[in-house]
């Protein structure tokens, strides 16, 4: 497990937790050996404790040296530089996986792609994604997710590996649209939470995340997705769950706009990263290449990063011409 934020412990918690070794790294130094001498991580997942077949790693090249599969759990801005670093450890059979959302800002392309990239295509790869909370992964609430890979054999072995009481892991082909919705679901929570810190209520709130996945959808099938898996855990499931619950550090950064503050500020009260933020402007750049009509998604930009008013960009939302659904 390569990553030891909140997800990326949590992920590393419930693999460990089935009896099977896993190894978690994190790039600070002295947080990951912290979180080896505390045997749980205080400051991201606090109460969470690691199994006895959990190991923490502070060297990177001694955490991947004996491992097949790799579980890459880290911001999308830092997915392309981890990876470099990571190649020249990569043994022969190495498998990678990821659970990091969003469209990599500088050029667009999604996880799997800066993926092929940095490590090639012929290296088997897989991403997880779909409806989760960390704190109630850790905690070993039942979930359900989603595991997308080209291989089928990957998807299947990383599916049963994450699988346990508790934990129920679905497989895909899928890889673009599980990576789509993962990338846009933040854009919308943002949007929903902006929404609910006007006051605007349940019907607002419902009508943001039906219009969203339309949104979502219309960007996915643009980029080659299959329009059903919008319909599962890695679209639906995850938009609701983000839009909805005040788990969302991306929900909890839309109300905080609501209620006047600024951007900076609420990203600095949250104290984690707020992925919706620069997916916000990836997910702008990327519709306007593909041409897709994303309005929801384009007044949270401008909210954002413009400046422009909440109760403005609800006012442009609801003056739009009408058209049929």
């Amino acid at each position: 497990m390569l990553g030891a934020g909140s997800w990326g412990t949590a992920l590393a918690i419930q693999l460990a937790r089935l009896s099977r070794p896993a190894v978690l790294w994190g790039r600070d130094r002295a947080h990951t050996a912290a979180l080896a001498r505390q045997r749980s991580n205080e400051r991201y997942l606090p109460q969470a404790e690691f199994p006895d077949t959990l190991r923490v790693e502070t060297d990177l090249a001694t955490a991947v040296r004996s491992a097949r599969d790799l579980l890459i759990v880290v911001p999308s801005h830092a997915l392309r530089s981890l990876l470099q670093e990571l190649a020249p450890h990569l043994g022969a059979d190495a498998r990678v996986s990821w659970a990091t959302k969003g469209f990599e800002l500088a050029t667009g392309l999604l996880p799997h792609e800066v993926v092929n990239q940095v490590l090639g295509e012929r290296v088997p790869k897989a991403v997880v994604s779909g409806p989760t909370f960390a704190k109630e992964v850790g905690a070993g609430l039942p979930t359900a997710m989603t595991v997308a890979a080209s291989d089928a054999t990957f998807a299947g072995d990383l599916a049963q590996r994450l699988s346990g009481l508790n934990f129920r892991a679905y497989t895909s082909a899928d890889m673009v649209g599980v990576e789509t919705g993962g990338a846009i679901k933040n854009v919308l929570a943002i949007g929903a939470g902006i929404s609910d810190g006007l006051g605007f209520g349940a019907n607002t709130r419902i009508a943001l995340i039906t219009r969203g996945l339309v949104e979502m959808t219309r960007l996915g099938v643009a980029l080659g997705a299959r329009k059903e898996t919008f319909m599962g855990l890695a679209g639906l499931g995850d938009l609701v769950l983000t839009c909805t619950d005040n788990q969302s550090r991306n929900r909890r950064f839309g109300l905080a706009l609501a209620a006047g503050t600024s951007a900076a500020a609420a990203q600095k009260a949250i104290g984690q990263v707020v992925e919706g933020v620069q997916a916000a402007r990836a997910v702008r750049e990327v519709a306007a290449r593909l041409s897709v009509e994303m309005p929801i998604c384009e007044q949270v930009y401008r909210v954002v990063y413009e400046g422009t008013l909440p109760k403005d960009a609800v006012k442009e939302l609801m003056s739009r011409a009408l058209k049929p659904e």
